[in-house]
């Protein structure tokens, strides 16, 4: 392998310590292979049976913990962080890993299919996990690495419609949210890089949350959220809305829009506008 790999793969497992010695060794054999398999299930990355069965008995192994596994490349991204100049994008978004299981219980759920089908009563459990990181990305667009992780699943999964027949959901404190996974990504971020004044976390209209506008403003750091309620505004007696439709037009953004097949096909024109406004709970 090049050296330039290893001394990579070095510093980024630098900072994860094992009470076992041995574990970190797995640790960093097990990276190397599923560098050279990306994407790969552990049985084909690990090409034998005898390193495959040593991989799921480190993952199984009750003295290793994510964090521990996660640690050292939270270090190598908070010396990136230090590195880099200027503003830092904080991206935070949640994935889904689906996966085919007889028995799905034994992973748990992550929401329900209809499989193309009209009919809602059919759906079908989907069975996997759920993982909401942040990632930080410098303005040109180069990744930092990550600086947060939540990864749950769902023992059942009703959806919010069903939800909202047994609960109030604006009574629910927020820490009994699965919306929580934003606020807690931010904390731990600025926890991380110390210096919430130069991140701008980014996310999409699930991270319109009030409880997350009140933590950046108490932690010193910066948001950009696509918004999916029309919020009060100002004295209470109009929206976030009203007041946008009164503010001057700033500039304008292009943006080249492309085909399916890459291929530019139009430009689509943005209207800039930018105001100072007090938002409601």
């Amino acid at each position: 392998m090049d050296a330039g790999v290893n001394a990579w793969f070095d510093d980024e497992l630098a900072g994860s310590t094992f009470a076992d010695e041995r574990l970190g060794k797995r640790l960093r054999q097990l990276v190397e292979r599923l560098n050279g398999a990306m994407g790969a299930s552990i049985p084909l990355a690990c090409q034998d049976w005898a390193n495959t069965k040593a991989a799921y008995r480190f993952f199984s192994n009750d003295r290793v913990s994510e964090g521990e596994i996660l640690a050292g490349h939270f270090e190598a991204t908070r010396s990136r962080f230090a590195a880099a100049t200027g503003p830092i994008l904080v991206l935070q978004d949640t994935s889904e890993l689906i996966y085919q299981r007889k028995r799905p219980e034994q992973i748990g759920l992550t929401g329900r299919t209809n499989k193309g089908k009209a009919d809602r009563s059919r759906a079908q459990p989907v069975c996997g996990l759920l993982m909401h990181s942040s990632m930080a990305v410098t303005l040109d667009g180069l990744p930092l690495g990550l600086s947060a992780i939540k990864f749950w699943t769902r023992s059942k999964f009703k959806g919010t419609a069903a939800l909202k027949k047994k609960v109030n959901l604006t009574r629910l404190p927020i820490e009994e949210k699965e919306s929580f996974r934003w606020l807690q990504n931010m904390r731990e971020s600025i926890a991380l890089f110390g210096d919430g004044a130069r991140c701008i976390h980014v996310g999409d209209r699930e991270s319109d949350i009030y409880e997350l506008f009140c933590m950046a403003h108490e932690l010193g750091t910066h948001f950009l959220v696509r918004t999916c309620v029309d919020r009060l505004a100002g004295d209470g007696e109009h929206t976030i809305a009203a007041e946008m439709n009164e503010a001057e037009i700033s500039g304008m953004h292009e943006v080249e829009v492309r085909d399916a097949n890459g291929k530019p096909e139009t430009i689509a024109v943005g209207e800039c506008q930018e105001f100072r406004v007090r938002a409601c709970g």
